[in-house]
């Protein structure tokens, strides 16, 4: 799978650079560079490319005016590569796949790769699976009743309702919905239900498995929340921020999980 790619921005040593930097990546064409937001919204429209890099501060057309100027097409996955962290937020509203500070980082720039190859993964595989219903649609309409209500009941049952918690000599049930969030301590588990925290022994990697990820996501090494509790994202410094919880808890999200607040903004 080759990640067709155009690199957007007003200065040439920095495209320059960012062209060799993604020499090492043998999936990543990049197929055209541009130096101004006027251009990238042309040759994103004519290339339909797979992925842009896009500085934000430009004369002119700036990087979010780009985003929106495409939006009437299927747009490309963004990254944004700049001199300026405060524009962190705006780039999670973009739903931007990442957000690199320049000079690019080369450990940084890789693990941005590997992200777009997932959301690419992910994308690709959601289309092939749209397009098989839409001819079951027509041909089975009835097999398509079948796939989406087996489909919703492995999802419902795979993970669990209740966890059984061992806290103090005594057993405590607790409904999976009422956890706001989940942090780490070696082998054991704080579980924080907003009015209440208990001890679980049991490895983050063990609890995650048990838990539905369209509610419980990881936003840092040792935090996981329940995205359904979140009531606030508030921004912090080198592009972390923080999620304030409905009990008015704050948890911070590091760099490395910054894709999670993208559901909020989006």
């Amino acid at each position: 799978m080759t990640i067709r790619t155009i690199l957007v921005d007003d200065e040439k040593l920095a495209i320059q650079g960012l062209q060799l930097r993604l020499e090492a990546f043998a999936d990543v064409e990049v197929i055209g560079t541009c130096a101004n937001g006027r251009e990238a919204i042309r040759a994103i429209k004519t290339e339909k490319p797979d992925l842009v890099f896009l500085d934000i501060q430009m004369p002119g057309f700036d990087g979010f005016s780009v985003v929106k100027g495409v939006m009437e097409i299927e747009p490309p996955l963004f990254v944004f590569v700049t001199a300026y962290e405060e524009h962190a937020i705006r780039a999670f509203e973009a739903n931007a796949v990442n957000y690199l500070m320049k000079p690019v980082d080369e450990a940084k720039l890789a693990d941005t790769i590997e992200r777009v190859r997932q959301r690419l993964a992910e994308k690709r595989s959601a289309e092939e699976a749209e397009k098989l219903k839409d001819v079951l649609a027509e041909v089975s309409p009835e097999s398509l009743e079948e796939i989406a209500s087996s489909e919703e009941t492995e999802t419902s049952s795979r993970y669990e309702k209740m966890i059984n918690i061992k806290d103090r000599g005594q057993i405590f049930r607790v409904d999976v919905d009422s956890i706001e969030h989940i942090e780490a301590a070696g082998d054991y588990m704080c579980i924080y239900t907003g009015d209440n925290s208990l001890i679980l022994r049991e490895t983050m990697k063990d609890l995650e498995r048990r838990l539905d990820p369209r509610n419980f996501q990881r936003v840092h090494r040792s935090t996981i929340v329940n995205l359904d509790l979140v009531r606030q994202v508030r921004p912090h410094t080198n592009g972390e921020c923080f999620l304030v919880l409905e009990s008015g808890a704050e948890v911070k999200v590091s760099r490395s999980y910054r894709d999670v607040v993208a559901r909020f903004v989006h």
